[in-house]
């Protein structure tokens, strides 16, 4: 089974300030980047999960990535 690319934005609360984000990720399910994000944020701005909500996460073409590193790992871009 393959990974489809997803794209998520939302945003977090974190010392009363409110933050947006949007990323794109791999995944086989909505779940699993969800759980990617919470991971992430998590690990990197100690975000508590409850602080995160999601306004959008849909399935995107491969085509339509802009993530360059993510691109690179789907064959779409060589490196010289």
């Amino acid at each position: 089974m393959s990974s489809k690319v997803w794209i998520a934005t939302g945003e977090y609360t974190k010392l009363k300030r409110r933050f947006t984000f949007t990323k794109e990720l791999m995944g086989d399910k909505e779940d699993h980047v969800k759980e990617s994000i919470f991971s992430e944020l998590g690990s990197r701005h100690r975000v508590k999960r409850r602080y995160i909500t999601f306004t959008e996460i849909k399935e995107i073409k491969p085509e339509d990535v802009q993530n360059l590193e993510l691109r690179k790992a789907l064959g779409l871009e060589s490196e010289m």
